[in-house]
């Protein structure tokens, strides 16, 4: 899989100029195969593979064994990898061509700068590494012709004690590339009220936050991330379709009663940030089934709720958002403007300043009438 794989609409209308939104994307779940031989090589570690179609393949075989945390242990080699500021420099600025590859012009790129420290790296020189290596690949694109606009999310494990510490890091850095706070991790077992401390730090200062909830959790977790966490978008979130409850279908028509949690979600319109093929991989969607069309995205589109889509981990999962799209696409039979939507939803859920966000949206909202009038 290539992120400038080509896929089309009928008639002829090909996803990936589309302008997208990438509102979760994992920096380390994305490095380039051939990068990571680099980088291993480089550092003496050995890779569980010899080339880079090999390696992609590795990634996606050791994924989509059905857990959460099988799909987490992909990440030890990436991570191994990115211990220096020249190796994080470096693939945060490839990371932001493969996003503009996939018709990206907004995204939020999220890591874990607590993974990064073994050799020798600072907190905020790893956070300064990935800043450099961001704005490099933002002005390559700009004199290719482009334009690309990428935020980090600093992340903490949320089994590990750091999150207070992290929520400070990335409030020192919020006017240097910084646009939000997540935790993540092994999620059951280990709820947002253990870094209460974090969070109320990060509303003291009137900064952004995005939990990973719903995802190998139900809604205990989700609950969780929005009264404890005070999240303004749900990473993943894919599990509060176990609040609703499909009473009977008349045709076309569907019937269901939310409970209160969903209620609340779906009124104060919280994005939720739907990641379909990663959550076939972790078995997120196991109550529902195992096939793309069994996934509760369309339930949740035709209720109302702010749904996304994201790629979760692009390395590891094998996908890209253009790829995404096209699979929702052919699995539910949306056309051009519910991609629309889709992003519209991303843009108004971004973590950015309203003006800016009127702007991002004036963006996708050209480039999609542009493609309905070729």
């Amino acid at each position: 899989m290539s992120t400038s794989d080509n896929y089309t609409l009928p008639g002829g209308i090909n996803l990936r100029a589309l302008p997208k939104v990438s509102l979760h994307d994992h920096l380390d779940g994305g490095l380039r195969p051939q990068t990571i031989l680099d980088l291993a090589a480089a550092a003496g570690l050995e890779a569980p593979a010899n080339t880079a179609e090999e390696l992609a393949e590795w990634f996606i075989d050791q994924a989509s064994a059905g857990s959460l945390p099988a799909y987490l242990k992909t990440f030890d080699l990436a991570i191994a990898v990115l211990q220096t500021a020249d190796a994080l420099a470096r693939v945060a600025r490839e990371f932001v061509h493969d996003l503009a590859d996939d018709g990206v012009i907004y995204a939020e790129i999220r890591w874990a700068p607590e993974q990064h420290l073994r050799g020798g790296l600072t907190l905020d020189r790893a956070v300064e590494a990935v800043q450099q290596g961001l704005e490099r690949g933002v002005d390559d694109v700009r004199r290719a012709g482009g334009e690309i606009e990428v935020g980090q999310l600093l992340t903490a494990m949320r089994h590990a004690d750091r999150a207070l510490e992290i929520a400070e890091l990335a409030v020192r850095h919020r006017d240097h590339g910084v646009v939000g706070f997540d935790i993540a991790g092994a999620e059951d077992g280990f709820p947002p009220a253990r870094h209460r401390l974090a969070f109320d730090y990060l509303a003291q200062h009137y900064f952004p936050v995005t939990v990973h909830a719903g995802e190998a959790a139900g809604l205990d977790s989700i609950q969780g991330a929005l009264f404890d966490g005070r999240a303004l978008r749900l990473g993943h979130g894919v599990r509060l379709a176990e609040d609703i409850e499909v009473r009977r279908t008349e045709g076309d028509n569907v019937y269901v009663e939310m409970g209160e949690l969903a209620h609340w979600v779906n009124d104060r319109e919280i994005a939720l940030e739907l990641s379909p093929s990663s959550n076939l991989q972790t078995g997120a969607i196991d109550a529902w089934g195992d096939e793309l069309e069994d996934h509760p995205f369309d339930l949740l589109y035709q209720l109302g709720f702010r749904v996304t889509v994201n790629v979760d981990n692009r390395t590891v999962t094998g996908t890209s958002l253009t790829r995404e799209l096209a699979l929702l696409s052919a699995a539910f039979e949306y056309d051009l403007e519910d991609l629309e939507i889709f992003q519209l939803n991303a843009a108004a859920a971004a973590f950015m300043p309203t003006e800016d966000r009127e702007y991002l949206t004036e963006r996708i909202r050209a480039g999609f009438d542009a493609a309905a009038d070729a």
